[in-house]
């Protein structure tokens, strides 16, 4: 994958700045941290696109065992023809660079795991534009990435996803029994074909979101970046 920037605004929002002046050695510290993110990175993904259809309550990836549970998953992808599924990492020398700063500064171990957001939602963009681009040649748009743990997507069907891409074998992604991705920096979502003329009404992420309710961005007019 090309180089990919890290866009210091978007680190300082994860860091939870709302335009507050940053002292020096905190402005020096992210920067440092951008580019130690950007040199022990080694970002990996993959996706597979399947036929897909509605059944009962719930999605039916065609040719697989998988069934995407929860109405937000059911409204998201009801329309959908396809369904490209995707799973990216940064890889464990990263996760390593978080651990071992979490030994000596938390301060640096935050804003390096700011910076790992940031680059991660950067990969996940590159790729749903690859996406995109091969469902604008089959005569489909798309809507936006969907996670499990979005809405009422459960968790527990991360797994699934992680099994049923392979991606222990093919990017180093796997998955522990608590349900938390190892590297931490990891996501998997899916994207739903639409026929072109038949736009569906898209939420927005923070629609469907569990914590839209509470959520400190969504108040001020923000979003988290999902």
């Amino acid at each position: 994958m090309e180089f990919l920037p890290i866009d210091k605004q978007e680190v300082l929002r994860y860091l939870g700045y709302q335009g507050q002046k940053i002292d020096a050695g905190l402005d020096e510290m992210i920067d440092s941290c951008i580019q130690q993110c950007q040199a022990s990175s080694i970002p990996r993904y993959c996706y597979q696109i399947f036929d897909c259809h509605p059944e009962d309550d719930c999605i039916v990836l065609e040719h697989t065992s998988l069934r995407l549970k929860g109405n937000s998953i059911y409204e998201h992808l009801k329309d959908a023809k396809r369904v490209a599924v995707m799973a990216a990492t940064l890889g464990a020398a990263f996760e390593k660079q978080i651990q071992v700063a979490e030994k000596m500064s938390m301060t640096k171990a935050l804003v390096l795991d700011s910076c790992g957001t940031e680059y991660i939602e950067k990969v996940c963009d590159t790729i749903e534009e690859e996406i995109k681009q091969i469902a604008a040649r089959e005569g489909y748009t798309t809507n936006f990435r969907f996670s499990p743990g979005y809405g009422d997507m459960p968790l527990e069907q991360q797994p699934e996803i992680i099994r049923l891409l392979d991606t222990s074998r093919k990017i180093g992604l796997t998955c522990t029994p608590t349900l938390i991705m190892l590297p931490r920096k990891s996501v998997t979502a899916l994207i739903g074909f639409l026929p072109q003329g038949q736009q569906q009404e898209k939420a927005k992420p923070c629609d469907i979101c569990q914590f839209r309710e509470t959520c400190k961005l969504r108040k001020e007019g923000r979003t988290c970046g999902r």
